[in-house]
């Protein structure tokens, strides 16, 4: 009897699934062959960091569930402030405590000041260009010294000074008329818009645009630098965009240049008018880059690094993305921490009572006279930091941190949510909210003791620091200062949801609503 021959359809059905089959053969052969070359490499008389034990291909990631900061800081419990793990096939160290963070952070800075390179900002910040995701060398050290000397120095944020005020009277006023119709304000938004507002005004000059909707932009970029990328992590999958996420962070990386090459012509032009005329306008963060395009960096610097037009696009995106959720989201946080506990929203009116008066809304000038108010800052950060991980750092070459091997091309995550939390250093009322500990405190928000990290430290602490507390003690402290706040519908302080979304910046989960009623004398 003969056989059936194999018809096309059948052959054509058939082939998915031999390339599938194909695929995870090649897919296991590569992660043989990783995992025999790492143990050949590994120095044997090393001693080796403890963690758990990895799956192939996927390593630690099972082990992460929705909030890793959580999960991280429970498996810290069991294997130390310094651990191991493997996400996909890249080696992860994650540190959990202040002594652990400062060998890292300090003492072996040099070592760990680099970035693991990443799909989306490769596509989106121009190469990964600009400040944030830049691979540390010459040309970091150049960009960074030129935002800090020419954009966020002391005398570039005091430039900035009316428009803060304008824009914090702005919230105000619609805050006053809220509380004069008795009607339940979206706090979350009202930030959110405040803080985009003063950003875009002082970085590009404007709002808005007629032709792009900025703020929709900056969200779908934040989105994707948010995302989880398996080609970063597992990188022969790269190529197969199983995600998508390489078509999306083409065509979103499109966008954003159709988007500053607009803002920067635009600028270009209003400067070829005004040398014309004669006039000058107050410069934004663009017309100070542009004014400094195709001169070195550095003129003594044999390599002569030039900032150019790809440059200046790749800094103002990072000056945006690093002011936008930010700055919001800590002034949620600390709103939703004095709705919750009555007793401290009290004492901090008090003191702003009797700093600044009822007549009179806070200045910049009153920010240093407020010290609870500092206190109150602190402490949410460190219920509740910017990121619940520092920005990932990557070891340049092979080191030895407290007796332990640790291989190049590491990723470093350091667990600020973690050290925040940690009884060993906050006693045990660690999770209470009480700015009191802060009173008479050395602990400062420049990462200087380690136990309070909001904007990491060393080489890559953020250079926006000073900038983004000005806005969050401003905001903070007029919304306080301005008005009385009560929960809506009958809610309870201790009902408030505190839950958080896990994202490069932990989110209030729910928005913050309150009633507000106006508490300044009326002129």
């Amino acid at each position: 009897m003969s056989k059936c021959p194999i018809s096309l359809t059948q052959k054509a059905r058939m082939l998915p699934s031999a390339i599938f089959i194909l695929l995870l053969f090649l897919t296991f052969l590569w992660y043989l062959i990783h995992i025999l070359t790492t143990a050949f490499q590994r120095p044997k008389h090393r001693k080796q960091l403890p963690g758990p034990w990895a799956l192939p291909i996927i390593g630690n990631f099972h082990m992460l569930g929705n909030h890793p900061h959580h999960s991280l800081q429970h498996l810290a419990k069991k294997y130390g402030p310094i651990m191991s793990l493997r996400l996909g096939l890249v080696p992860t160290i994650v540190v959990s405590s202040p002594k652990a963070a400062e060998l890292f952070l300090k003492t072996h800075d040099t070592v760990f000041s680099s970035r693991p390179k990443l799909q989306a900002s490769e596509y989106i910040s121009y190469g990964a260009k600009g400040i944030a995701f830049t691979e540390y060398g010459p040309y970091w050290r150049h960009v960074r010294k030129l935002c800090t000397m020419q954009l966020l120095c002391p005398s570039k944020i005091e430039d900035f000074a009316p428009l803060r005020r304008e824009e914090v009277g702005l919230l105000v006023q619609s805050l006053k008329k809220a509380a004069e119709a008795g009607e339940v304000v979206n706090l979350s938004e009202k930030v959110g818009e405040l803080v985009e507002d003063i950003t875009y005004r002082m970085v590009l000059g404007s709002k808005s645009d007629d032709m792009f909707d900025i703020k929709t932009i900056i969200r779908e970029v934040m989105s994707v630098l948010a995302l989880f990328n398996i080609g970063d992590y597992v990188p022969f999958l790269r190529p197969l965009d199983i995600q998508g996420l390489t078509k999306r962070n083409k065509r979103i990386s499109k966008i954003v240049d159709q988007l500053f090459e607009k803002i920067i012509w635009e600028h270009e032009q209003v400067s070829k008018s005004e040398q014309v005329q004669g006039h000058h306008h107050h410069k934004d963060f663009v017309d100070v880059l542009l004014s400094l395009i195709h001169q070195p960096l550095n003129p003594n610097d044999e390599q002569g690094y030039r900032i150019e037009r790809t440059d200046v696009k790749a800094i103002l995106l990072d000056m945006i993305t690093g002011s936008f959720d930010t700055s919001a989201t800590a002034i949620v946080w600390n709103l939703a921490e004095l709705l919750r506990h009555p007793r401290v929203m009290k004492h901090l009116q008090e003191e702003l009572q009797r700093v600044i008066g009822t007549d009179r809304m806070v200045e910049e000038s009153d920010l240093q006279k407020l010290s609870y108010l500092n206190a109150v800052i602190k402490e949410s950060f460190r219920l509740h930091p910017i990121a619940p991980f520092l920005v990932p750092r990557e070891s340049m070459q092979d080191v030895t941190v407290d007796g332990y091997y640790i291989p190049k091309k590491s990723k470093i995550l350091i667990n600020t949510w973690a050290i925040g939390r940690d009884p060993n250093v906050w006693s045990d009322n660690v999770g209470k909210f009480y700015p009191e500990r802060f009173i008479n405190s050395n602990v400062d928000l420049r990462g200087h003791d380690f136990q309070l990290l909001p904007f990491g430290s060393g080489r890559r602490g953020c250079p926006g620091m000073q900038l983004g507390l000005t806005t969050v003690r401003l905001a903070l402290a007029n919304i306080v200062h301005c008005f009385n706040w009560d929960l809506p519908s009958g809610l309870l302080p201790q009902d408030l949801d505190m839950t958080e979304t896990f994202g490069s910046v932990p989110t209030k989960a729910q928005h913050l609503f309150a009633m507000p009623t106006y508490r300044l004398e009326t002129k």
